[in-house]
């Protein structure tokens, strides 16, 4: 049996460094071949030992000088800068793209390994929001097989298990509720990041744990469930679970609702996102119902996570839409982590965005990009003004 080589886009994040600790669990089944990271040397330099890389990527540059003292005199090719990610996507031989990366940097080394036809185990929301159309259409030409990573997209896909969509009345996305479920607007006017990063159930990178506070996590997934299986926006629905035990359901026409339930560790659909379409015994652990007790199921309160309402917004309009929802909430989180914004002040810079955003239905990717750009101007702007009013 040959071994799959894998590269790993965002190595050093949370979601990166359990991809590697699944490959470690499968030695015969998986070698890795590239890893990527934005700065952190010192993991990155241990990966590269541990793994035996024979490319790596590291997106700031004024410590690539660090990197090459830490790895030594090996034969390790390094990329340097953002544009590093695309060198790792392209290199030859390469089985499975990783793209665990965070923000609108994963479109581009996600496209070319589309381009080359690969599989890309997807955790990274962006490119699908930002430019799913293009990339779903590409995967198509080139038969790049594109499984999702994120715990709800692999729910559905598991429940589907290549169902054609005709079959689906809905999709329903499950959210823990994240660290706020049940308060009020006003006792959310003085959260701070510490309180909005203290996630109850998943323990993610700083921007994810904002998301999911916020629960743009999942106005970002509705957008990318769209387009990663072909259904209408209208047919996807959210509810909070808080045991986060059932990661997502499949309603069928017939009145049949199939959920995917599994333990809530991120290294259950990392393994399967690799195996697939095998199913291996697993090493990690698994659920136990009688364990849980109780699954609870609610409707999000109308109004109280305006993030969803505006993620629905631009996923109808379509267009470059969703690429400015994604750069203004991207600029907006980042300004909320350096305290520069107040936690409310999130949604409102993305409707402010939203409201200015100039749409261009079916565009290039180019004018994905130029959406992109324009939308997290938009966005400082509106925080400048925003941070003096409230």
């Amino acid at each position: 049996m040959s071994q799959k080589r894998v590269v790993v886009l965002g190595s050093t994040g949370s979601i990166g460094r359990n991809v590697l600790r699944v490959i470690e669990s499968f030695p015969q089944r998986f070698t890795v071949v590239g890893l990527g990271a934005k700065r952190n040397v010192q993991v990155l330099a241990e990966q590269v030992r541990r793994h035996g890389a024979r490319a790596v990527s590291l997106a700031e540059t004024q410590r690539v000088p660090e990197l090459k003292r830490l790895i030594g005199d090996t034969d390790v090719e390094i990329f340097e800068g953002e544009n590093g990610l695309v060198e790792l996507a392209i290199m030859d031989g390469v089985d499975i793209l990783v793209s665990a990366v965070v923000g609108a940097v994963g479109l581009e080394p996600v496209l070319q390994g589309v381009e080359r036809g690969i599989r890309i185990a997807i955790a990274n929301k962006e490119p699908l929001v930002m430019a799913g159309e293009i990339v779903m259409e590409r995967a198509k030409r080139s038969g790049a097989r594109i499984v999702p990573i994120d715990s709800e997209h692999s729910a559905v896909f598991q429940c589907l298990d290549d169902t054609p969509i005709s079959a689906v009345r809905r999709i329903i996305l499950t959210a823990s509720g994240g660290p706020f479920y049940g308060k009020t607007e006003d006792e959310l006017r003085n959260v701070t990041p510490a309180q909005a990063l203290a996630h109850p159930t998943w323990r993610m990178g700083p921007k994810i744990s904002i998301d999911s506070a916020t629960l743009m996590n999942k106005g970002l997934e509705i957008i990318e469930a769209m387009w990663l299986f072909g259904i209408d926006v209208d047919r996807i629905d959210v509810v909070i679970h808080p045991e986060s035990v059932v990661h997502s359901l499949v309603e069928y026409v017939d009145g049949s609702i199939i959920a995917q339930i599994a333990a809530a560790d991120m290294k259950l659909p990392i393994q399967y996102a690799l195996t697939y379409p095998e199913r291996l015994p697993t090493p990690f652990e698994t659920a136990n119902l009688a364990d849980v007790g109780k699954l609870t199921f609610a409707r999000p309160e109308p109004g109280m996570f305006r993030c969803i309402d505006y993620a629905y917004r631009a996923a109808r309009q379509r267009g470059t839409m969703p690429a400015a929802l994604n750069a203004a909430n991207e600029v907006a989180v980042a300004a909320f982590l350096r305290a520069e914004l107040p936690f409310i002040g999130i949604p409102e810079v993305i409707r402010i965005v939203l409201d200015k955003h100039k749409n261009k239905m079916e565009p290039a990717i180019e004018e994905v990009k130029q959406a992109d750009r324009e939308a997290r101007a938009l966005a400082a702007a509106a925080i400048d003004d925003l941070s003096n009013r409230m």
